[in-house]
């Protein structure tokens, strides 16, 4: 199956959750773009068909598993994944989980969560930049003995570049500029910056 901007993008500009002007990003990037997912995913109806779709992408007859074997559960970091995680689980009948950062900043599993050596997991994001936060789900499911098969998005904002080291896809593929925070345009320009985003990134 593949990508339908069509189907998507709409539903960011309808919402008003795609955002220009400058911001920092939570790879401590900064950017002219934003994609508040969250004022998307505040409506059910939007989050319910966003999530079919990627699970279409994943394990649908067209989708990236290939291998025929079950899915255990899929696994989200929170915040930005949850919601579409939790509908990508549904659509796939499977429960759902998430890893979330504690005092120290550390991703980890919490809340009474197992996962099982041999479990295979899907992990969800809502937005992909870097990457850096579904890497350290990854990194959380290898530590327990688990199996990483894939990983999806809503939106992928690297162009195709960021690499899990795992097959992933993501409903829209978009290529947004983002500068280093000492080499921004915007910063140099004197434009405010604002982080609209769920957590505190540190400078």
């Amino acid at each position: 199956m593949k990508p339908q901007p069509d189907r998507v993008l709409p539903l960011f500009q309808q919402t008003g959750a795609y955002l220009t002007g400058h911001f920092r990003l939570s790879s401590g990037l900064h950017s002219s773009n934003y994609l508040q997912s969250a004022l998307v995913l505040a409506h059910p109806a939007h989050a319910e068909a966003l999530g079919r779709l990627l699970q279409e992408m994943l394990t649908g007859p067209s989708g990236i598993v290939k291998d025929g074997a079950s899915i255990d559960f899929v696994i989200s970091p929170a915040l930005g994944g949850l919601i579409i995680g939790h509908e990508v689980a549904r659509a796939l009948g499977v429960p759902f989980l998430f890893t979330e950062r504690d005092a120290a900043r550390k991703m980890s599993l919490r809340r009474g969560f197992t996962i099982k050596a041999g479990q295979r997991a899907i992990v969800i994001e809502d937005v992909i930049t870097t990457g850096g936060s579904t890497l350290e789900v990854i990194d959380i499911l290898r530590g327990f003995g688990a199996v990483p098969v894939a990983a999806g998005s809503i939106i992928d904002r690297s162009g195709g570049k960021a690499d899990l080291g795992i097959p992933r896809v993501a409903l829209e593929t978009l290529n947004v500029e983002a500068f280093p925070a000492d080499n921004c345009p915007m910063c140099r320009a004197g434009e405010p910056v604002t982080k609209p985003g769920s957590r505190p990134v540190s400078t």
